[in-house]
C-alpha cells in the first residue's frame, strides 16, 4: 500500500471526507495530511468553547515544539500518510495516547516532511469525553517543551548552525546578561539606599531589548523554515535513480 489513513473511532469524524486527505498525498502535494476543524467558522458552531480554547493554546504549543507553523487543530485524529514516509521514522518511538498526534508532527519534521491541512466539520453529540484536561495539561505542556528543545538543538545546532542559530544564541545571551546584571544593580540599589542611574538602568535594558528583537528575528526565521518540497517525492527520485 502506499498511503495510510486513519479515522479515530469516536464518531465525530465522517469517512465520506477520505479522498480529500487522500488526494494531496496521490498529487504529490504532501507527505502527511490531517484534519482541521478551525478553517471555517461555521465548523467552529458546535464546539464546546472549553475545546475551543483548549484546541487554540495546544495548536500554539504544537507549532513552537513541531515547526509547521501553517497548520492548525494538532489533535486532529483524522490523518493520512504516505508509507514510504512512515518508513523514515522511528514508529516504535512513537507516543501512543493522546500526545500521538503531536508526537507524529514532531517526527514528520525531523525528517523535513511536508503537512497539509485538510478543512473539515467536527460533529459534537452528547458523548462524553475521556480527556480529562487537569491530568493531560500539564503532560503536554512538558511533551512540547521537551520536543522544543529537541528539535532547536537537531535542527540549529547538530544538522545545521545557520543565521537562525546566531540570532537565537546571541539573543538568549544578550537577554540572561542583561537580565542578570540588572538583578545585580537592584540587589545593590536596595541595599545600599541609593537609586540606580539613568545609564546603569539603560546598561540592562539595553541588551534585553536587543536581545528580544534578536529573538523575535530568529522566531520569523523559523517560521520561513518550514518544509516545502515533499519528502515522497525525493524518496521516489532516489528510486528512480538507482532503477535506471
Amino acid at each position: 500500500m502506499d498511503i495510510v489513513v486513519k479515522i479515530d473511532g469516536d464518531g465525530q469524524m465522517n469517512p465520506a471526507l477520505l479522498p480529500l486527505f487522500v488526494r494531496p498525498l496521490r498529487r504529490g502535494q504532501a507527505d502527511y495530511t490531517k484534519g482541521n476543524r478551525f478553517h471555517r467558522p461555521e465548523s467552529m458552531q458546535g464546539m464546546p468553547p472549553v475545546r475551543l480554547f483548549g484546541n487554540a493554546v495546544l495548536s500554539f504549543l504544537t507549532k513552537l515544539s513541531c515547526g509547521y507553523w501553517n497548520i492548525m487543530d494538532p489533535t486532529n485524529g483524522y490523518t493520512a500518510a504516505r508509507t514510504c514516509v512512515l518508513s523514515e521514522l522511528p514508529l516504535d518511538k512513537l507516543e501512543q495516547r493522546y500526545f500521538f498526534e503531536t508526537d507524529m508532527l514532531f517526527r514528520l519534521n525531523t525528517v523535513r516532511a511536508v503537512v497539509k491541512d485538510v478543512p473539515m466539520d467536527a460533529v459534537y453529540a452528547d458523548e462524553e469525553s475521556h480527556l480529562k484536561v487537569s491530568r493531560v495539561l500539564p503532560e503536554f505542556l512538558r511533551k512540547n517543551c521537551s520536543r522544543l528543545w529537541r528539535r532547536y538543538v537537531y535542527n540549529y545546532l547538530v544538522r545545521d548552525f545557520n543565521v537562525g542559530s546566531l540570532y537565537s544564541l546571541c539573543g538568549a545571551l544578550l537577554v540572561f546578561m542583561g537580565t542578570l546584571f540588572g538583578a545585580w544593580q537592584w540587589i545593590v540599589s536596595s541595599s545600599t539606599s541609593h537609586p540606580a542611574t539613568s545609564g546603569t538602568v539603560m546598561l540592562a535594558a539595553l541588551p534585553i531589548l536587543i536581545g528580544i528583537q534578536c529573538l523575535i528575528a530568529f522566531l520569523h526565521y523559523d517560521v520561513s523554515n518550514i518544509p516545502t518540497e515533499p519528502l515522497s517525492l525525493s524518496l521516489q527520485r532516489q528510486v528512480d535513480d538507482s532503477n535506471p
